[in-house]
């Protein structure tokens, strides 16, 4: 089973940074536990990827699979991954699931990763450590076996991650692009962005932070503030963020 679902993981690990449909949840509770919800929809990313696999791919068993399932984060990672983890990074993804709704021959992807994070401390190490975790260098691999897909690296994609830097309290959730680093990212993947953009592949992405009070201050004028004050919606795309990475960052205090 888990060497299934680690094709899965990679087009997760893809979408962490372009290439599809991004949407972030947050869902503050009054108990100041959090829900963390990343759905991804890579429908149109696989519609357009259709077109470069052979027949005789597009007839094999596994193209032809139909899934739509749940299951734990951890054991959705190769084994690799596993024994390098941390004993603070093994328990937070075994308390993260999968969620995986797939039918490749109809254009269907869709995959979400749900965590539950019990205070402000454990949202940060979180939102800190994931991309970590979900980094190996197997994700290459799998998309290099396509000679035809090969300008797509995974990794390259997930090591960008770390150009975000948290600040989280009971109270506020800053988030803040380091530009440097957003820089070297760009610089790092920027074949891998030239050919999305190719293939009309579209990088939205959207971030939906709700929360049990209302909102004190919000410092990104491109943020939507619901008319209670409980929720920020920010939305804008990967073309946008690279021409100013501000747009990113999120400083709210409720």
């Amino acid at each position: 089973m888990k060497k299934f679902y680690f094709p899965i993981l990679f087009f997760v690990l893809l979408c962490f940074s372009s290439c599809v449909d991004i949407e972030e949840h947050y869902d503050f509770k009054p108990d100041g536990s959090c829900n963390v919800v990343y759905d991804f929809d890579m429908s149109h990313a696989v519609s357009v990827l259709m077109n470069l696999m052979t027949d005789s791919v597009k007839e094999t068993p596994q193209f032809g699979m139909v899934k739509d399932t749940t299951l734990n984060f951890y054991t959705a990672l190769p084994d690799s991954t596993q024994q390098r983890m941390s004993l603070d990074e093994a328990r937070m993804a075994q308390s993260s699931n999968l969620s995986i709704k797939m039918d490749l021959k109809k254009s269907i992807m869709k995959v979400s990763i749900n965590h539950v994070a019990k205070n402000a401390a454990d949202l940060e190490y979180y939102l800190k450590h994931l991309s970590k975790i979900s980094m190996d260098s197997q994700l290459s691999a799998v998309t290099k076996s396509d000679k035809r897909a090969r300008g797509f690296d995974a990794q390259q994609l997930v090591a960008g991650e770390d150009y975000y830097s948290y600040e989280i309290t009971p109270h506020k959730f800053y988030r803040i692009i380091d530009k440097a680093k957003f820089n070297a990212f760009l610089k790092k993947t920027q074949s891998t962005l030239a050919m999305a953009k190719a293939m009309l592949i579209d990088m939205p992405y959207k971030v939906v932070l709700n929360f049990a009070t209302p909102v004190k201050k919000v410092n990104n004028p491109k943020a939507v503030l619901s008319a209670n004050r409980k929720r920020v919606t920010l939305e804008t795309t990967m073309d946008d963020v690279i021409k100013n990475p501000s747009l990113m960052n999120l400083k709210i205090d409720f």
